[in-house]
């Protein structure tokens, strides 16, 4: 059977990408119905009804995985300041990717319309992704979340960018709704919580920690885009929350290292 993955982000413009194994990754505000980014089957087209993947759509993919091997990976949020760069990453490194958008006319306008790998689809919520996911038998999902996403149990209420980020919607908090319903799910997950997010080029090397560690720091959306799509293809990345910011006294090291040292949850 084949298999895909779903790339979501969900956390404060951050994606989930989905592999050639069934995966999941999402970025965006971490809302049952907000968008997500994922990865899916090779071909697959998922229908929905209100909020809601029907069967027939179930039955579809289904079909379709048996019909032969996939490299695909579904995006939801792709038009995002860090989706498309997921999106650019993945289309680079050989991969279909199915684009999850909440605007159609954006999307068009912000891809190339000429490369038969990319296909812009409809967006889903991370929550809705997670259960299409266990319905579809995908078995691997990455969601882009935050750090301080655990702030209170971390002693930061008084942070201030712990309380900027809720000021509005209880950001945090959703966010962390959507990793506890994500790690619940049975699904082999990779969480990714980056620090302050950067549309400059990289300055400085990945510094990668596990969850409720870091409180402070940034780091550039190409980095962050850079772990998501590197998580599909390291084994040590799966069941880990990694939280990352970029240092330029950090030393380089490579992606088996980073993961590894992250303890498995």
């Amino acid at each position: 059977m084949a298999s895909s993955s779903i790339l979501s982000l969900r956390a404060t413009a951050s994606p989930f990408l989905v592999p050639s194994s069934p995966f999941s990754f999402s970025l965006s505000k971490p809302r049952s119905s907000s968008p997500s980014f994922s990865v899916s089957l090779n071909s697959i087209k998922m229908m929905q009804q209100g909020s809601e993947i029907t069967e027939e759509a179930a039955g579809k993919a289904e079909a379709e995985a048996n019909a032969g091997p996939a490299k695909t990976v579904f995006v939801a949020g792709a038009t995002g300041a860090t989706g498309k760069r997921i999106v650019d990453q993945l289309l680079a490194k050989g991969f279909a990717v199915k684009a999850g958008v909440r605007d159609v006319d954006r999307a068009r306008a912000a891809f190339p319309q000429n490369n038969p790998a990319l296909q812009i689809v409809d967006n889903f919520g991370t929550v809705n992704l997670v259960e299409a996911c266990r319905k579809l038998g995908v078995n691997r999902f990455i969601l882009i979340s935050s750090i301080l996403v655990n702030g209170a149990a971390m002693g930061q209420l008084l942070n201030p960018a712990y309380i900027f980020l809720n000021v509005f919607g209880l950001t945090l908090v959703a966010k962390l709704q959507a990793e506890q319903h994500i790690r619940r799910s049975g699904i082999n997950y990779t969480i990714v919580r980056p620090g302050g997010l950067r549309n400059e080029p990289p300055k400085g090397n990945i510094v990668m920690e596990p969850e409720d560690t870091l409180y402070e720091g940034s780091i550039s959306r190409d980095q962050v885009a850079e772990v998501a799509v590197e998580a599909l293809n390291h084994p040590e990345s799966s069941y880990k929350v990694v939280e990352i910011v970029a240092r330029e006294d950090a030393p380089k090291c490579l992606f088996e290292e980073l993961f590894g040292s992250i303890k498995q949850q």
